[in-house]
């Protein structure tokens, strides 16, 4: 039998033709939402195309959705257009649809993988290039456009490129207050949000291999920082024991089987880069992408290579800030806890034990949007919630909310949001909105004192 790796053998087992540099694949799982699939349903209906399998394609509505408390769908007409327009399309072609007052109902990355849609092994397609978040699950998941879209409808298979599969092996145990989110983010700033361009990523290490699901879907969904084209962790123990809590016996003695003989056949992905996150701080992002990050007890950098100059004094003008300033001089106006990236119910956790006995700063407007309605739940059930909203924090209905500012949710120009959300790029929060990507954990204690801040700052 070949040694490859788990990447190359699941990829050989989903192939249905080659044609040069391309694969076709087999699709066990297309994920809709209501912002990339009208365009497809429209490119289907042109062409008298039906969709060919109904059974594994899933609809979730999550991008334009409100997250007002008690919504029933969005006060923007526009948006709300839309929402009837996806509920159309998938009534029509027969495809489950996931509604906003259901259980399963969240962003479709957390949804999906929190009710066991999801499973090692399995070819899992999404138009939303925060898809590769699902490889924490031994699935190959990457993002798709809108005609790609359209062929997975109509065909259930999808084209994609050959590309190199690389280790990216991280070794050491961060400090004090830093968590997976922190990780990633020094990943960025040592690789370079490009690193991952042209390849598929195989996480590893022996942080890896300590990590908790949570912290690998962080790690996973993040890897699309990195320009990467998929990126996973092959399965081990924590991924059965997670799924043993969402799946039949039956589903999880058919999904150990499947995954098995690629198991057997995987080596270690050839090791590209290896960072060692030893002992680092907490991490926060100072200027207009993911390589511009620091500990957030540090200073914003005093010089840069020639080559990045110019986008370094851009940076610096977009955030208002300038070189060498200490970060935890840094005002905030806004703090956001969710998104795809820091959802779910650990990050919450991680975030109620930073404010417990403390209030939001004045000043601060600091929201929680839950990545779905179950972490909602346990939220609520745990005593979480009351944590949070006790401290000051806004209790929002699960959605994408204010990482991607399309639904309502925005940050005013020129004020600042400390986020756990996954992009800083001008505007991405809103027109002229400045963006400090971080933790959970450093959101709240952000939030706490009104300004940049280290975790243990606040709690001792």
């Amino acid at each position: 039998m070949t040694s490859t790796t788990y990447t190359d053998a699941l990829l050989e087992s989903a192939e249905l033709h080659r044609d040069g540099s391309r694969i076709l694949l087999a699709v066990d799982l297309h994920v809709l939402h209501e912002v990339s699939s009208p365009q497809a349903f429209t490119m289907l209906a042109n062409r008298g195309l039906q969709v060919r399998d109904p059974s594994r394609t899933v609809g979730i509505p999550d991008h334009v959705v409100s997250t007002a408390p008690g919504r029933i769908g969005s006060d923007d007409p526009r948006a709300q257009h839309m929402l009837d327009v996806f509920s159309a399309n998938l009534g029509t072609a027969g495809i489950e649809q996931v509604a906003l007052d259901s259980s399963d109902h969240g962003i479709v990355h957390v949804s999906v993988s929190e009710s066991g849609r999801v499973l090692p092994g399995q070819v899992v397609v999404c138009g939303d290039s925060h898809t590769t978040t699902l490889g924490a699950l031994g699935a190959l998941a990457w993002g798709i456009g809108t005609s790609e879209v359209a062929h997975v409808l109509a065909t259930q298979a999808a084209w994609t490129s050959v590309q190199p599969v690389v280790g990216l092996r991280v070794t050491g145990v961060p400090g004090p207050g830093a968590g997976a989110k922190d990780v990633v983010l020094r990943v960025c700033g040592e690789l370079s949000p490009r690193w991952g361009v042209g390849r598929r990523i195989e996480w590893s290490g022996p942080y890896i291999d300590a990590t908790t699901m949570a912290e690998r879907f962080t790690l996973c969904n993040m890897s699309a920082e990195l320009g990467a084209r998929s990126a996973l962790i092959p399965p081990d123990e924590v991924t059965w024991s997670y799924l043993a809590e969402r799946l039949s016996p039956q589903r999880l003695a058919a999904a150990r089987r499947r995954s098995a003989d690629l198991l057997r056949r995987a080596v270690e992905a050839p090791r590209e880069a290896t960072v060692d996150i030893n002992s680092i701080a907490p991490q926060v992002t100072w200027g207009t992408n993911l390589s511009h990050v620091a500990a957030v007890d540090g200073r914003v950098p005093t010089s840069v290579q020639d080559s990045q100059r110019s986008a370094f004094e851009a940076a610096l003008a977009y955030a208002n800030l300038v070189p060498g300033q200490e970060l935890r001089t840094v005002q905030v106006q806004h703090a956001f806890l969710g998104s795809c990236t820091n959802g779910r119910i650990e990050d919450l956790r991680a975030a109620a034990l930073v404010v417990a006995g403390h209030r939001v700063a004045p000043g601060v407007r600091a929201v929680v949007v839950p990545g779905s309605r179950r972490v909602a739940e346990l939220a609520e059930r745990e005593g979480v919630r009351a944590a949070l909203t006790d401290a000051g924090f806004l209790w929002r209905e699960p959605g994408c909310s204010s990482c991607v500012a399309i639904n309502g949710d925005t940050v005013p120009r020129g004020e600042r949001c400390v986020s756990s959300s996954n992009r800083n790029f001008e505007g991405r929060q809103g027109a002229g909105a400045i963006t400090h990507v971080a933790s959970p954990a450093t959101v709240a204690a952000s939030a706490v004192t009104g300004r940049l801040t280290h975790p243990v700052e606040v709690t001792g």
